[in-house]
């Protein structure tokens, strides 16, 4: 199945914010409380909590980025 091209930037910002909140979350809770055994559990509750702001934040940022970056390059 494929999604139409005017959904690309929805589905970028879908795909980088799961990823993206997924990794900090894991990574930032394993700095902050180590690797208890209870780690999985409060990775996950921390994805939760991370998630929902990321997405929008990467809908309203990425075109701003996208700008930054578009000037910086060499034509």
């Amino acid at each position: 199945m494929k999604i139409g091209a005017k959904h690309s930037n929805l589905l970028f910002a879908l795909f980088m914010s799961v990823l993206m909140a997924f990794l900090m979350s894991g990574i930032l809770t394993a700095i902050r409380l180590g690797l208890t055994s209870h780690f999985i559990a409060l990775w996950l509750y921390s994805f939760v909590l991370a998630w929902p702001i990321a997405f929008p934040s990467i809908l309203l940022l990425a075109p701003i980025v996208r700008k930054i970056v578009a000037r910086l390059i060499a034509e």
